[in-house]
């Protein structure tokens, strides 16, 4: 009987030690793959033909101060995509690109020891560029508007997570990335 209460008091102690752990304060990065749709708006512009959904990079790092609060900061490549339109029966062609930084707070729900869901909320500073190749002309436009993303995190193990969310980088725009972003990835928590 002794052995068996000291056997469950040891076990008790285990599993808040390895709680205590899992809401300790700790720092994470992480990479993923973005997906992201591109668009080309203009006055009287017709045909209008943008490359579709193109995967790009993102690169992000955080702290989390607990298992519920935490807070990120990341960058997404959106990459180059190509236009081509008509004006006035004139038809041109054009190339658009551009990235966007995010720092956000971020509030994570454990479902269970390996699932939880989140939101994070906060600001992106966006740069959507396009060089229209028979106008020689350039545009440049940069915001710093509200960012947002809801997401899923799956742990593997104690220190990596597989990660699934949508983001939204402010409004949509002219010309470049639109404000919607599909983001699959992992994170290392130190």
């Amino acid at each position: 009987m002794k052995k068996l209460i000291v056997a469950l008091i040891a076990s008790a102690a285990a599993m808040s030690a390895a709680q205590a752990q899992t809401t300790a304060p700790r720092a994470y990065v992480g990479a993923g793959v973005a997906s992201v749709d591109h668009e080309f708006k203009a006055a009287g512009a017709t045909n209008v033909d943008v490359e579709g959904y193109k995967a790009s990079g993102k690169i992000f790092g955080g702290y989390e101060f607990n298992q519920n609060w935490g807070v990120e900061a990341g960058y997404t490549d959106f990459r180059k995509a190509d236009v081509s339109y008509s004006i006035g029966g004139v038809n041109n062609r054009g190339e658009t690109d551009g990235h966007a930084f995010y720092l956000a707070g971020k509030a994570t729900l454990p479902v269970n020891e390996q699932f939880s869901v989140y939101g994070k909320l906060g600001a992106a500073r966006t740069k959507s560029e396009l060089e229209l190749i028979n106008a020689s002309q350039n545009m440049s436009r940069s915001k710093t508007e509200a960012y947002g993303a809801l997401g899923a995190e799956y742990k593997l193990n104690q220190n990596v997570s597989l990660v699934g969310e949508y983001e939204r980088y402010g409004k949509s725009k002219d010309f470049g990335a639109k404000a919607d972003v599909l983001t699959i990835g992992a994170k290392y928590a130190f």
